[in-house]
């Protein structure tokens, strides 16, 4: 038997028994996770500084030539999908017709822009409104007198003395344009804005957008062979229709609004051509919500017409740029017809910017 041998026990280690350096590396493991959550916390629950807050966005109004309809259709579908507030704009659009003229709440400063026709900016600013043009939308007149054939009228002379349907207001300058032209004394009636009158033979001769009336007109049972069209820019008066345009003092003090407002609404526009039926469906509801009559069929024929008259034909060409030569041909139509007795220089009338491209 063997004695005084020591007997050997296994004594378990407790957490705290770890040898010095593993508890210190473990140590270090939970301060730096505790570090880091404090780290997280502390920039969560800090206050953003002024200078990083993100910029309130700018109210403004556009007044369109008329209410809601296709012929608008890249402003609405730019406002209904957030293209406006995207680039900073709270942007309300102010319900046009017969009695909201674009320039005259425009130069009242009750509308921060507004479509208007080249023609109509030109005369205004003859009057001492100081007008910018902002981006050409339209690039070419769509405007037509309409006359039926068996009225016996082939030619613009034989419409003197005869009764002629006459837009007024921003409409009245290339069609009193064309008037001048030849030399033509007619019966001036007040048109509406429906054909009514014509479709009943109430007037000879009916003014008429190719994009909107001449649609009705045809729908309506007339063919189009019963019909004689004078296009304007067939007759040298091819005045480019909706720009865009502001205040030249507006302009000054906000340059960076008017440029957002331009890159928004083109952009709006280039939606709604790539998505038409998407657009068709944003324009029928702001219709139906101003108690707007809607035509599904007239709606599409007529944003396939803006498609033809806003997207460049040739390379080279812009969208929304004004060219200088339409400009120097609307000039000298004005001048020399007599709406207008001066037009400004051409550089000191459009807005240059690369918001376009």
């Amino acid at each position: 038997m063997l004695k005084n041998v020591p007997v050997h026990r296994e004594i378990p280690v407790k957490p705290n028994d770890c040898p010095l350096p593993e508890r210190i590396v473990t140590s270090s493991k939970y301060s730096i996770s505790l570090l880091l959550i404090l780290i997280l916390v502390a920039f969560t629950f800090s206050p953003v500084p002024a200078d990083a807050a993100p910029a309130a966005l700018k109210k403004a109004s556009l007044i369109p030539l008329w209410s809601p309809q296709a012929q608008f259709a890249g402003y609405y579908v730019a406002l209904d999908k957030g293209i406006y507030r995207k680039h900073g704009i709270d942007l309300t659009i102010i319900t046009g017709g017969p009695e909201q003229s674009p320039s005259r709440l425009l130069k009242s400063g009750k509308a921060d822009f507004a479509v208007l026709w080249l023609g109509t900016a030109l005369q205004q600013y003859s009057t001492g409104v100081r007008l910018t043009n902002l981006a050409q939308i339209v690039q070419k007149s769509s405007l037509m007198l309409v006359a039926r054939k068996s009225s016996g009228i082939a030619s613009p002379a034989d419409m003197r003395g005869r009764k002629v349907g006459l837009w007024g207001g921003d409409f009245a300058v290339p069609l009193q344009a064309f008037l001048k032209k030849y030399r033509l004394q007619v019966r001036e009636i007040p048109q509406s804005y429906t054909v009514n009158l014509f479709l009943r033979g109430g007037i000879d001769v009916t003014s008429a957008m190719w994009y909107n009336e001449y649609h009705t007109i045809i729908n309506s049972g007339i063919n189009h062979e019963e019909l004689n069209l004078f296009f304007l820019h067939d007759h040298g008066i091819n005045f480019p229709e909706d720009g865009l345009y502001a205040l030249e003092e507006n302009c000054r003090k906000d340059p960076a609004l008017a440029d957002a407002f331009v890159k928004a609404s083109l952009e709006g526009w280039r939606y709604a051509f790539d998505h038409p039926d998407e657009a068709l469906e944003i324009v029928l509801k702001y219709m139906k919500e101003a108690s707007i009559p809607a035509n599904r069929s007239h709606q599409k024929w007529m944003l396939e017409k803006m498609r033809e008259l806003i997207l460049p034909k040739n390379a080279g060409e812009v969208m929304g740029q004004l060219k200088p030569s339409d400009y120097q041909s609307v000039s000298a139509e004005l001048l020399a017809s007599g709406v207008v007795g001066s037009v400004p220089v051409f550089e000191s009338f459009i807005r240059r910017s690369n918001v376009r491209q």
